[in-house]
């Protein structure tokens, strides 16, 4: 069976009340994750809608010869839309059950429990001088309530907006400490479900990030030409995780607290809750007696400024969505240096609850902007729906890169391993290759593809050594905070003049080749094309090779395993706490001591005694091979410095991994068709008074939270048919989806009552839409 991996970035809007039919969506994508894991585990097929994913999986395997992984292993969110990233995160790493963050939407995300106990009026005539306001804003001709919210809802909802208004005023309504106990009562309660395994292999990268604004900013250091610094005022601060996954069930993603604060500081909505303050997190942990041991390391990462100021304690965190909405940033960040052991599909997924803005706006053309429209506009809704364009066209265009570089290697390789049979002759491959000989193979292939390129290895040359310098110079950026330099450019300077002194002026030699200088140099600090030729070949067996009839199956998975362990020796140098406690103290200096920090990531590192061992991992490798692939493996190890000689200088990129391009999907309610037409505005009730509706009513989040679960199975079917290498028959991927939306409403039944009728109403029209039969 020929393998292949969809892999989801996942981005979480910010929605407001609106998080509650997120929560549904995210809810069918850890479903199907938990699917793929135990089909590929060959575990037993789950009840439900998971044994519906499953026998999709079996379908396309059966029919077409593929296996498919369902790996979510980036998500980023904002507001709201980030305490779904948070939880999914979560779960998805350690293996425990989403199911306990349902009852916190659903019972927990009413104004009536979210209301700061100080703000609620105590009796009846609380405030009574208020109530005359509160009536004129609530029942005035035109007001926001008759405006934007369903008739048979309208009581309800002026009665709780009436306490909010006879309550305190000028503070936020909303508790922000109980906030934060309900969002980590509901981390703790997800402990104690039942663990299974991690939804993602064993070492696989799980990243999180979700956006947070700093009400009072940070000065942050730019670089101009005139003046040559100055000090600007940052007020976006990302909360991010990233780690490993765990080969056993229970490990958090991170501190429980930490998950906390992340959650609480992204959702703090301007006006509803007060700003996030570390002083709450502290108490929180008092109160469960919580350990927090990371606390200074964690706020060292997330904001180092603060902590070098001194001024954590006057922090104040407001609402991500404030500045970013839909964090796409983060998640292409999070695609650098990801391994790929086959072929990856990898698709950013955005969940776009209210994708009809436009429409919304032109019924009420002509109409004055009101009181509360202009509040809620200003706070939220602008905010939350600048375009995503921008993002978008920068994805396009990596996809458009990365696909050159596809296309540029395959066009290269007939002509490179040419160079390679004649350079050795055709008996090399009926030799076994020992790690002595790939040394010496290795090095007469390198010099001769230097020496072949003509004038274009200079070019080659300068480019790779400019990124080595670069690269270097972050890396030594990262590590000296305190030293007060706007970017890594100054250190980057000093390093260049450094290497011109130690003869680096000139790269090439008189035969055309690499000097001496530029030798060493690229032996003791070239890690980046150790990981490329590496990677280079992870993707031929992944995707060129696995194809292959000829190619025994268990041959190119040991050949996998065995590229993947070298890959980690060069992967755990990149890491800044694989330099030591010392190199803080070196890179404090770096400006006026380049040459000993040089020197010792040079030490520090030592790549060449990691290829030593790395060869001995490789010609052990390809000891038991068939020699056909024996054959290919070497022609593109010792090919490899051709192809870089080749695309590098073009490219610039270090990125021979997950270098498919990138395709983005949209969750929405007008993506997901299939049993009611008419999208938001025909399915979510959330959009009422201004998105908070959900707010003020169990029954809107009741409908909410299951049109999110029916709009996510079908976007979940619509990937995975789509991932398939072509199309299901006529009428079988909405066979599958006709299946999962009544296994849904079975499994959803006994939960959603308010509205007795919700669930049957659906089951109706999906029995009208998609037929009777099985």
């Amino acid at each position: 069976m020929r393998q292949k991996e969809l892999r989801i970035a996942l981005v979480c809007y910010g929605g407001v009340s609106l998080a509650v039919y997120m929560h549904g969506v995210t809810k069918e994508i850890w479903k199907l994750a938990r699917a793929s894991r135990a089909f590929h585990s060959f575990e037993p097929r789950a009840e439900g809608v998971q044994g519906v994913y499953r026998d999709l999986f079996h379908a396309i395997e059966k029919e077409q010869g593929l296996t498919l992984r369902v790996l979510p292993d980036i998500l980023t969110g904002a507001s709201a839309g980030g305490i779904n990233a948070v939880f999914l995160a979560q779960a998805i790493h350690s293996g425990q059950s989403l199911e306990p963050l349902t009852d916190l939407w659903l019972e927990m995300a009413d104004v009536d429990q979210l209301v700061d106990p100080d703000a609620r009026p105590m009796w009846r005539f609380a405030k009574f001088w208020a109530q005359p306001f509160a009536s004129w804003i609530l029942k005035r001709p035109g007001n926001a309530v008759s405006e934007s919210v369903a008739p048979e809802t309208r009581a309800e909802v002026r009665r709780k907006v009436s306490h909010l208004v006879r309550g305190r005023w000028f503070e936020p309504p909303f508790s922000g400490p109980g906030f934060s106990k309900l969002l980590f009562n509901a981390l703790k309660a997800m402990e104690k479900a039942p663990l299974e395994q991690p939804l993602l292999p064993a070492g696989h990268p799980v990243d999180l990030l979700v956006t947070a604004t700093d009400f009072r900013g940070h000065l942050e250091l730019l670089r101009l030409n005139s003046p040559p610094i100055v000090e600007e005022s940052e007020h976006r601060m990302p909360v991010s995780f990233a780690c490993k996954t765990p080969d056993k069930p229970g490990a958090n993603l991170s501190n429980l607290l930490e998950l906390t604060l992340a959650a609480r500081a992204t959702a703090s909505f301007p006006g509803a809750f007060p700003p996030l303050k570390l002083d709450e997190i502290d108490s929180l942990a008092e109160w469960a007696g919580a350990d927090w041991s990371t606390r200074e390391q964690f706020l060292q990462r997330i904001m180092p400024v603060h902590m070098r100021e001194g001024e954590t304690a006057n922090v104040s965190l407001i609402d991500g969505s404030v500045l970013v909405n839909a964090p796409f940033g983060g998640a292409m960040d999070a695609l650098k240096g990801r391994p790929a052991q086959r072929e990856v599909d990898r698709r950013f997924v955005y969940i776009d609850p209210r994708p009809d803005r436009f429409g919304v706006q032109k019924e009420h053309e002509g109409k004055p902007v009101g009181f509360f429209a202009a509040i809620f506009g200003s706070l939220s809704t602008i905010p939350r729906e600048q375009p995503i364009r921008d993002n978008l066209e920068q994805l396009e265009q990596q996809s458009r890169d990365a696909e050159a570089l596809r296309r540029m290697v395959a066009g290269l390789r007939h002509e490179v391993e040419r160079a390679v049979e004649k350079l050795f002759g055709r008996t090399l491959f009926l030799n076994k290759p020992t790690p002595k000989r790939l040394v010496g193979w290795r090095g007469k292939a390198q010099q001769a593809a230097a020496e072949s390129a003509g004038f274009a290895y200079n070019s080659y040359a300068q480019a790779k050594f400019a990124g080595i310098v670069e690269k270097l110079a972050e890396l030594t950026f990262a590590a000296a905070p305190g030293a007060g330099l706007p970017d890594s450019s100054p250190i980057a300077a000093s390093f260049f003049a450094e290497l011109e002194r130690r003869g680096m002026a000139s790269l090439s030699d008189e035969a055309g080749g690499a000097s001496a200088e530029a030798i060493a140099f690229f032996r003791a600090h070239d890690l980046g094309f150790r990981i490329r030729r590496l990677r280079l070949l992870a993707r031929r067996l992944a995707r060129d090779w696995e194809a292959d009839p000829d190619i025994p199956d268990d041959a190119l998975e040991a050949a996998r395993k065995a590229i993947y362990k070298i890959l980690a020796l060069y992967f755990a140098q990149e890491k800044r706490e694989a330099l030591g406690e010392d190199f803080t103290g070196l890179a404090q200096n770096a400006l006026r001591q380049p040459g000993p920090v040089l020197d010792y990531l040079a030490a520090r590192r030592l790549l060449p005694e990691i290829d030593e061992q790395a060869e001995i991992m490789l010609a052990d490798a390809m000891q038991d091979m068939p020699k056909d692939l024996r054959r290919r493996m070497l022609l593109t190890y010792l090919g490899f410095p051709f192809y870089d000689i080749a695309t590098l200088p073009l490219m610039r990129t270090e990125g021979l991994t997950e270098y498919d391009p990138i395709k983005v999907d949209r969750i929405s309610p007008d993506d997901a068709r299939s049993i009611r037409e008419g999208g938001t505005r025909a399915t979510l009730r959330g959009t009422e008074f201004y998105n908070f509706g959900a707010f003020f009513s169990r029954a809107y989040r009741e409908n909410d939270y299951l049109w999110g679960r029916l709009h996510g199975a079908e976007r979940m079917i619509d990937l995975v048919c789509s991932t398939a290498d072509r199309p299901l028959e006529d009428g079988e991927c909405a066979r599958f989806k006709r299946q999962a939306f009544l296994a849904i409403l079975d499994e959803e039944k006994d939960r959603l009552t308010t509205d007795s009728g919700l669930v049957d109403r659906i089951r109706a029209e999906v029995l009208e839409r998609l037929g009777q039969g099985a």
